[in-house]
């Protein structure tokens, strides 16, 4: 046993000397790999951040800055892997051959995440939100954080962080609230059948004319929109800043009603009449 133990150890130191500069060489090429990565590594994130602050810099779309980098910066990376790859002898002809066959495989696997990119692609091209909006889609609602590569990133409005696919995105129907700077507001008001239809009306005219943050133009529409079955509604649809939207439609509801109260105009609301009948025993 001794002896095969001394043998082996003799063989390895045999062949460690006769085989010294390929172990340099070899040892060298890896070494020069792995500083290729770290090196490259490195590069690669400075010059992505520089560029990103230097879009933004030039008010380009945090969106459409966002997501170049991100191109930019996994492309770079394929190359620096391609690189040290041939730092250590691999042909790198070859590898980008295997590279391309294993690209298709995987391509037709993970079908949904070429189109998410894809579909990311697209909601940049064709910019239906930018960073900053407030928009619904796939289910969800929230202000766009960020587009990236295969997802886009909202925050809602209790500080949650939603990630959705970005083709789940473009393949539904995208609300966006901050598009536009002005919205309208729908209101439906519900009066008694016994209130003064004209006294109403001035009612809700004066309270939206007391109100600075709603616009004159256009208009206000106040008007009588359905009889319905047990009220009058009265539709009022008054124009404001979007940033203004939620603040003026809450406080037109308090006002409204407090209004209508202070002028004896009654609100009605479901009742139900009940109707107790009372059978006599019989002797």
């Amino acid at each position: 046993m001794d002896e095969n133990l001394t043998q082996l150890g003799n063989d390895v130191g045999g062949w460690i000397t006769n085989n010294q500069e390929l172990i340099i060489s070899y040892a060298v090429n890896l070494t020069a790999a792995l500083l290729i990565i770290l090196v490259g590594s490195m590069v690669i994130r400075l010059a992505t951040n520089s560029l990103n602050r230097l879009l933004k810099a030039r008010k380009v779309d945090p969106t459409i800055a966002n997501f170049a980098t991100s191109l930019i910066k996994y492309a770079l990376l394929a190359f620096v892997v391609i690189a040290a790859l041939g730092r250590v002898g691999v042909q790198t002809a070859s590898f980008v051959a295997i590279v391309g066959a294993a690209g298709l495989a995987i391509g037709l696997a993970l079908q949904g995440s070429l189109s998410n990119f894809a579909a990311g692609v697209l909601l940049i091209g064709f910019r239906p939100f930018k960073a900053g909006d407030f928009i619904e889609a796939a289910g969800t609602a929230g202000v766009v954080e960020s587009v990236q590569i295969f997802t886009t990133v909202l925050k809602t409005g209790d500080n949650r962080i939603i990630v959705v696919p970005n083709s789940n995105i473009l393949g539904g129907n995208i609300i966006n609230y901050s598009k536009e700077e002005r919205r309208r507001i729908d209101l439906v008001i519900g009066v008694s059948y016994d209130a003064d239809l004209q006294k109403t009306k001035q009612v809700l005219q004066q309270i939206i004319e007391q109100d600075e943050r709603i616009l004159t133009e256009p208009g206000c529409t106040i008007a009588v929109n359905e009889l319905g079955a047990s009220s009058v509604d009265f539709i009022v649809r008054p124009w404001v800043n979007t940033a203004d939207f939620w603040a003026v439609r809450w406080d037109l509801l308090e006002k409204i009603k407090q209004a209508l109260d202070a002028n004896d105009i009654g609100i009605p609301y479901p009742q139900m009449d009940v109707h107790l009948i009372r059978e006599e025993k019989s002797a």
